[in-house]
């Protein structure tokens, strides 16, 4: 039997160009977070995002939070850093091809 994802199981997803992107690009570091303190440009109540530098093909944990009906799901990736990355509507990856970006998978046994 096949098995089906429901909501609050950990897949693995493989992050694509288009993710790395996005997550590297809001990220900042200390250094970066000081000097915009010192100058007052820091937004009251901002949240900074720091992490590892993040990379396509890095394969993550990705909490399921819901599926839809033609079995795609929509996940919470678990980044390395204080963030994580909400995808939508993302595909299962085929076990003949392995890990595919943007794509999840089950973890193996």
């Amino acid at each position: 039997m096949t098995q089906q994802p429901s909501t609050g199981r950990i897949v693995h997803y493989t992050l694509s160009d288009t993710d790395a992107l996005r997550i590297n690009a809001r990220r900042t570091d200390g250094p970066a977070i000081q000097e915009r303190l010192l100058d007052n440009t820091w937004p009251v109540g901002a949240q900074a995002h720091i992490g590892n530098k993040a990379a396509a093909g890095d394969v993550l944990p990705a909490m399921v939070v819901a599926v839809q009906p033609n079995g795609q799901i929509n996940a919470q990736v678990f980044l390395d850093g204080n963030d994580v990355l909400w995808v939508t509507s993302r595909d299962e990856a085929s076990e003949e091809s392995g890990s595919h970006p943007g794509r999840w998978q089950w973890p193996q046994r």
